[in-house]
């Protein structure tokens, strides 16, 4: 499918309700923008060229409860928008396998907009 030049970013969205410390979340936001990144490179690699090309937008947004974070990953799959979700590997501060964050893209910014729009920034 042929685009028009549209905004990129990618959007990361982390799990208040886990009470991570600072740092946990700086670990959790940056494992889930690789993945991201990586897992959207194998399908729009035009997409992840432009994106770093245009300074690779990034931003920082907050879900307060698991059921919000469920909901997100519902509408991302429904969508078919590329995302990865952070698993911890337990090893600090909560239980092994807990998810704590989603990358999402980087992708064009409308169509993320459109799930994620509502959210506050972290």
């Amino acid at each position: 499918m042929v685009r028009e030049k549209q905004d990129i970013k990618q959007v990361i969205i982390i799990r208040k309700d886990l009470k991570m410390g600072t740092g946990k979340i700086a670990a959790q936001a940056s494992h889930a923008s690789l993945m991201s990144y990586m897992e959207t490179e194998k399908k729009h690699k035009d997409v992840v060229e432009s994106w770093l090309s245009e300074g690779g937008t990034k931003v920082v947004v907050k879900v307060n409860t698991l059921e919000e974070f469920e909901d997100m990953k519902k509408k991302l799959r429904a969508a078919g928008l590329p995302f990865k979700v952070v698993k911890d590997a337990g090893q600090t501060q909560i239980p092994p396998g807990t998810e704590t964050a989603i990358g999402i893209g980087p992708y064009y910014t409308a169509d993320i907009d459109k799930i994620t729009g509502k959210l506050s920034l972290l």
